[in-house]
C-alpha cells in the first residue's frame, strides 16, 4: 500500500459510509447591531482604513467630484470603467491636462500599466475589517481594471457599509467575480518587512459618502 492508498484508507475510516459528512455550525452572527450606513459604522470603516494606510475623504452627495479630484490631483492618465457617473469627474477634468481611458475596446494589461489611476464604485464594504467589495458592475468595471493601476480611488456611498462579513456575503451573488480589497496591496517578508503594490496598486483613497 502507497502512501495516497494510505491516507485515502483513514479518511475512509474517519468518516465511515452514511455518516453523512462532518456538520458545520453556522450559528455565528449574521448581522451587526447597527443599520447600513449608521455614522458608527462608517467611523468604523475609516478608522480601519486609516489603520491600512488607505488615503479616506468623507464628503456628501455634492461634494464628491470635488473629494476625487483631490484624491486625483497628480494623474494626468485615468482609467474609468462603463457606467461611471460622468459628474464624478467635472472636478479633476476641469483642473488637470487628462487622458481618461475608456474600456470599449477592451484596455490591454500594457494600457492599464502605463495609467496612473483608476476610480471606480463598489459593490458593499464591511466596516469591521475595512474591506471593499468589487463585483464587477457599473462603474466598476473588469476585475483587471482595479488591479493594474497602481493608485485606486474607490467610491462607497454610506448605505454600502455593513457592519460584518455575512452582511456583505447577503448581498453578494457568487456567481459573480468578487475582488475583495482591504488597504493598498500589501505583503511582508519573513522579516516583517512591509513592501506595497505587489499584488495590486500601491495607493488606495477611498470616498466616503454620506
Amino acid at each position: 500500500m502507497n502512501a495516497r492508498e494510505r491516507i485515502l484508507a483513514r479518511l475512509r475510516q474517519a468518516v465511515p459510509d452514511g455518516a453523512g459528512g462532518v456538520t458545520v455550525p453556522r450559528d455565528y452572527r449574521r448581522a451587526g447591531a447597527l443599520p447600513p450606513g449608521h455614522p458608527d459604522l462608517l467611523d468604523r470603516f475609516a478608522d480601519r482604513l486609516h489603520d491600512y494606510r488607505a488615503g479616506v475623504r468623507r464628503c456628501g452627495a455634492d461634494e464628491v467630484a470635488d473629494a476625487i479630484a483631490a484624491a486625483l490631483h497628480d494623474v494626468r492618465r485615468l482609467v474609468v470603467p462603463a457606467g461611471t457617473p460622468p459628474q464624478w469627474l467635472t472636478g479633476w477634468r476641469a483642473t488637470a491636462d487628462a487622458t481618461v481611458l475608456t474600456d470599449q475596446p477592451p484596455l490591454t494589461v500594457g494600457d492599464l500599466d502605463a495609467a496612473d489611476a483608476v476610480v471606480t464604485g463598489c459593490a458593499v464594504a464591511v466596516a469591521d475589517t475595512g474591506t471593499i467589495v468589487l463585483d464587477c458592475g457599473p462603474g466598476q468595471g473588469r476585475r483587471i481594471l482595479s488591479l493594474v493601476p497602481d493608485h485606486h480611488v474607490c467610491v462607497v456611498r454610506a448605505e454600502q457599509v455593513v457592519g460584518l462579513v455575512p452582511e456583505a456575503l447577503a448581498r453578494l451573488d457568487a456567481t459573480r467575480p468578487l475582488t475583495f480589497v482591504s488597504g493598498p496591496s500589501a505583503t511582508s517578508d519573513i522579516e516583517l518587512h512591509r513592501i506595497e503594490g505587489v499584488h495590486g496598486p500601491r495607493r488606495l483613497d477611498v470616498v466616503i459618502v454620506g
